[in-house]
């Protein structure tokens, strides 16, 4: 018998997260799961959504909310109420989200308030910073939830050292969760796109890069890009780099960080960085794969520059992905100038990295699926 699931996306790595377990279900003559798709709009920017919907061969949503930006209690409260109704409506068997945003609390919040059993794919991570809004939501998402899929062993640690235990003897529930090291779909993502990627985007040409000749870097975390001091330290510790290396830095600018250097009196990047809008998936990818080493205070993008073998320096004191700082392939160099270069020169000097398989074999979405089928 067929069970119905509700699947809740909002920002642009939930839809690329999506794309695997979607696939997963297709790739079944058969499926145990119909999966409905709902987009709240947290991402509204064509490039930021819709063209992922299109690279990752994903159907249209079922359901459209356009919440769109605003503060964090305006934004949820909206998204909280529209997927009440849809819930109300469509009485899914479970409700699935993804990862750590206001889309992710929402579902979650909904689906435990009207008794529906909450899956979260990525659960468990942890950067024991409250003052991060994800932090926060990740906390309440995983204690609402009955189907927990940890990307890592360390995730499924953080949940048990919480409390939250699994006795197979018991039914899944909320009481009863079910905890389960699945691997990370957006590995699989990343092999079965790898390929494809390098056939339909021209991103290196386009961007006038050369192999290994540039480094990839994002900001988008709001206590970087609102904080106007810190923006200015990235900025020049990226100047450093640049300067030291002679290397261009290429920087796709999330909106939120584009409103904010616009903003920024007297701020004279170094000319070797170079600016360009959001990039699709497939773009992205090349980027990754070609690039030197990458600079970022994206977690997705910290697992991704691991994926492809690639040294990373976060913009961040911590990382919920402690487990690519302990292999010794990422630095935390927060919003330091010296901290950002040195870790430039760490990773330039060094001999090839190790990458043991921490995020699994591949096929994370696959056995997903068929643990919900299993107990849902």
């Amino acid at each position: 018998m067929s069970r119905s699931i509700l699947t809740i996306v909002g920002a642009r790595p939930q839809i690329i997260k999506a794309a695997a377990f979607s696939r997963a279900i297709r790739a079944q003559a058969k499926s145990p799961v119909k999966e409905y798709l709902l987009h709240t709009g947290q991402h509204y920017d064509t490039n930021m959504s819709r063209v992922f919907f299109e690279e990752m061969e994903l159907p249209q949503p079922d359901f459209q909310l356009n919440t769109g930006s605003g503060g964090h209690g305006r934004q949820t409260g909206q998204m909280l109420e529209a997927i009440e109704n849809v819930l109300r409506d469509l009485r899914p068997n479970a409700l699935l989200v993804y990862g750590d945003t206001n889309t992710t609390l929402a579902g979650a919040l909904a689906a435990a308030k009207m008794h529906i059993p909450l899956i979260h794919i990525e659960a468990g991570l942890r950067s024991f910073n409250k003052a991060m809004p994800e932090e926060l939501n990740r906390i309440c998402t995983d204690h609402s939830a009955s189907f927990l899929f940890a990307p890592t062993q360390a995730a499924i640690h953080n949940l048990q050292r919480e409390g939250l235990t699994y006795d197979a003897a018991k039914p899944v529930s909320i009481n009863n969760p079910l905890l389960k090291h699945s691997g990370d779909v957006m590995y699989d993502n990343s092999l079965y796109f790898s390929g494809i990627a390098a056939e339909k985007s021209d991103i290196l040409q386009r961007s006038n890069l050369q192999e290994k000749a540039f480094i990839l870097c994002t900001i988008h975390r709001d206590f970087n890009t609102d904080n106007e001091s810190r923006l200015r330290h990235i900025f020049e510790g990226l100047g450093r780099i640049c300067a030291h290396s002679g290397l261009p830095v290429l920087l796709p600018l999330h909106p939120r960080t584009k409103a904010r250097i616009e903003h920024l009196e007297r701020l004279r990047p170094h000319p070797l960085i170079q600016f360009c809008d959001p990039v699709s998936f497939f773009d992205m990818i090349q980027l990754e794969k070609n690039c030197l080493m990458v600079i970022t205070d994206s977690g997705g993008l910290q697992k991704e520059a691991y994926f492809f073998g690639k040294g990373c320096v976060v913009l961040r004191p911590e990382t919920e992905w402690t487990e690519i700082v302990e292999t010794g392939n990422a630095v935390l160099a927060n919003a330091d100038p010296e901290k950002m270069l040195q870790g430039f020169i760490h990773f330039t000097e060094r001999k090839a990295g190790n990458y043991p398989p921490i995020y699994g074999n591949g096929k994370a979405a696959a056995e997903i699926l068929q643990t919900i089928a299993a107990h849902l």
